[in-house]
C-alpha cells in the first residue's frame, strides 16, 4: 500500500544515515571505549541473512535496501572499533577482516537469495527463509546485549555510543515496524519481530541513561 511504502522509505532513510553520526563520533574522538566490538561484529554478520530474508520475501523496495545499507554502515564501524582503543588490533588483521566479512556477505546473498525467492514465488514455501530471518534475529538481539554489561559497568552510564545514532536507529526501527504493520493482508510476521527487538532493546538502552542522570 502507499501508507506501507512511505513509512518504510522513512526508515530506509533513517537506517541510511544512523550509523553517520557514530562513525563521525568515534572518528572525532579517535576512541570507541564503551562501543562493545561484539555488538558491532553480530550487527555486521546479521545483515547479509537480514538480506536473504527480506529480499526473498520480495518485501517493498525499501525494506530490501534497508540491510545492505545497514550491513554497509556497521562495516565501517566496526573498522574503526579494530582501529582505536581500547582495541587496536594490528593493521593486518583489520584488513582481513575487513574484506573477509565483505565476501561474506556476497557470497551468502549470492548463495541464497536467487534460489529461496524463486521457491518462495513459485510455491509459497517460506520456511527456507524464515530460518534466515530467524539467525538474523538471534544475531540482532545478541548484539544489542553487549552494551548493557557496559552499562552494568558503569552504573548503567552510555558510553561511547552516540545519542544521535541510538534515536536515528530507533526512529528506523519503529518506522519500519509501522510500515509491515500497514500491510495487514500480508503480515511480515518475521520482520515485525526483527524491528520490535531492536527497538525495545535501544529503548533499554536510552532509559538506562536516562535513570543514570537522575541518580548522579
Amino acid at each position: 500500500s502507499a501508507a506501507s511504502t512511505v513509512l518504510a522509505t522513512i526508515g530506509t532513510v533513517l537506517w541510511c544515515i544512523q550509523m553517520i553520526p557514530q562513525i563521525y563520533h568515534n572518528y572525532r574522538h579517535k576512541d570507541t571505549e564503551g562501543l562493545s566490538e561484539v555488538m558491532v561484529f553480530l550487527w555486521c554478520a546479521c545483515a547479509p541473512f537480514f538480506a536473504v530474508y527480506f529480499v526473498g520475501v520480495d518485501s517493498s523496495l525499501p525494506i530490501e535496501i534497508q540491510p545492505h545499507l545497514f550491513g554497509f554502515f556497521c562495516w565501517i564501524v566496526y573498522l574503526q572499533v579494530m582501529y582505536y582503543p581500547p582495541v587496536q588490533r594490528p593493521k593486518k588483521q583489520i584488513i582481513i577482516r575487513g574484506v573477509g566479512f565483505i565476501v561474506f556477505q556476497v557470497a551468502v546473498e549470492c548463495a541464497f537469495i536467487i534460489p529461496l525467492r524463486k521457491i518462495y514465488l513459485e510455491n509459497g514455501t517460506k520456511w527456507p527463509l524464515l530460518i534466515f530471518g530467524i539467525l538474523a534475529s538471534i544475531l540482532l538481539a545478541l548484539g544489542l546485549i553487549p552494551p548493557y554489561f557496559e552499562l552494568a559497568k558503569r552504573q548503567g552510564r552510555v558510553v561511547g555510543i552516540n545519542f544521535v545514532f541510538l534515536c536515528t536507529d530507533l526512529g528506523g526501527a519503529l518506522f519500519s515496524l509501522a510500515s509491515l504493520a500497514c500491510d495487514s493482508a500480508d503480515l511480515d510476521v518475521m520482520g515485525c519481530i526483527l524491528y520490535s527487538i531492536c527497538a525495545s532493546l535501544e529503548v533499554g538502552i536510552l532509559c538506562s541513561h536516562i535513570i543514570w542522570c537522575m541518580r548522579f
